[in-house]
């Protein structure tokens, strides 16, 4: 398995923005051939589903099969994320620890913090010490609003993606609601949709177990 820091973010560069769903897919792929991968199984998640869904759209060879993860397709027949989570993570009036703890709660299941309050604290910590470059964030949050246009949208593209896919969700996803997934295979010739209960858009992290079993199970299916 291979993850890497997407530029802007990390210890990957940060050149000053626009970025591009299909400028982070060209960067990945540069990865893939410095690295003689000739064929990969693509994830993506939230943001990174964009990147997934532009990569296997210009480089269909490359993707032996296809995860989309708490991703929508854009444009304006996707469902956006709820007013509640947006009031979240649109506040700038809160003290950056504060505005962390609760965009952290507000993207993953009700009551995570209650049963898991050490993930969280740690969280927060490797935040403080990981503080995020904020040119950077701000030209990758650009990438999601430069795909809400109909012209912009991958939704009319995606019938031209015959890999197998793999539509995953958490259940109660307030970021990017679960209903998506439905309007993406809808789409999507050759995928199927999973949606992991208790958990939110931060399923990774929530429920790295079953989201593991999910994704291995799909990969290795012949």
């Amino acid at each position: 398995m291979i993850t890497f820091d997407n530029r802007g973010v990390g210890e990957s560069d940060k050149p000053a923005g626009p970025y591009t769903a299909q400028m982070l897919a060209d960067d990945t792929v540069g990865l893939l051939q410095a690295l003689d991968i000739e064929k990969a199984v693509i994830m993506g998640h939230s943001m990174g589903g964009f990147i997934a869904q532009a990569l296997a759209l210009s480089y269909p060879a490359l993707v032996h099969k296809l995860v989309l993860s708490a991703t929508n397709f854009g444009g304006p027949r996707h469902i956006p994320i709820t007013p509640e989570a947006m009031a979240v993570l649109a506040d700038t009036t809160s003290d950056p620890l504060t505005r962390l703890r609760r965009g952290i709660l507000i993207s993953c299941a009700p009551g995570f913090e209650q049963r898991q309050p050490q993930v969280v604290e740690e969280w927060l910590q490797y935040r403080a010490a990981h503080p995020i470059d904020l040119q950077g964030y701000q030209a990758q949050m650009g990438i999601g609003l430069a795909l809400l246009a109909e012209a912009a949208s991958f939704e009319s593209r995606l019938p031209h993606i015959q890999s197998p896919t793999l539509i995953l969700f958490g259940e109660h996803d307030r970021v990017v609601p679960p209903g998506n997934a439905a309007l993406l295979a809808r789409q999507l010739p050759n995928s199927q949709v999973i949606i992991l209960p208790g958990a939110g858009h931060f399923y990774p992290l929530e429920t790295p177990e079953a989201a593991s079993r999910e994704v291995i199970e799909f990969v290795t299916r012949q």
